[in-house]
């Protein structure tokens, strides 16, 4: 009743707020902020990883121009202020099946590799994202190959160093 009144008084004032393009809810604000999460979090975010969350987010969602942008924008005001993972996997889960979730570790693994090379740190995050989305370690070393034999020849980084024993 309290939401309906302030609704309504915010309607006679002009202060009715827009409506958002990318709501918290959204599972690909989720999954785009925490491909911002991946390529800041070994404290660099540079020209190939931006331009890979854009060709990501484009490619998955079948967003383009502004679209895209504009999602790219709230995934990092969102991942900003965001205190855990658990914010966008909860998300994640309760919206994606299976095969969704799977996807996404895909794609984070995918963002790991936009430099060349992988981060202990994202190495940790995609684990950690990958327990809250219930894909089991099998699954997730076998995406991390997957992505690294397919990649292979268009990167060039120290695979020997991975924690899976490089497989």
């Amino acid at each position: 009743m309290f939401s309906a009144l302030k609704n309504f008084i915010n309607e006679l004032t002009g202060e009715a707020e827009r409506p958002k393009a990318f709501e918290a809810a959204d599972y690909q604000l989720a999954a785009a902020a925490l491909l911002v999460h991946i390529a800041s979090v070994d404290g660099q975010f540079d020209d190939k990883e931006k331009a890979r969350i854009r060709q990501l987010v484009e490619a998955r969602f079948n967003l383009q121009g502004d679209d895209a942008a504009e999602l790219i924008d709230a995934a990092q005001a969102s991942e900003r202020d965001a205190v855990d993972l658990y914010r966008f996997t909860s998300v994640l889960k309760r919206r994606l099946d299976e095969d969704g979730r799977r996807q996404i570790i895909g794609m984070l693994w995918d963002m790991a590799h936009a430099d060349g090379a992988v981060h202990e740190f994202e190495e940790n995050v995609v684990w950690r994202v990958a327990e809250l989305l219930g894909v089991s370690t099998r699954e997730r070393v076998e995406l991390r190959r997957e992505f690294r034999d397919a990649a292979a020849p268009a990167l060039s980084g120290p695979w020997s160093s991975d924690k899976d024993g490089g497989q």
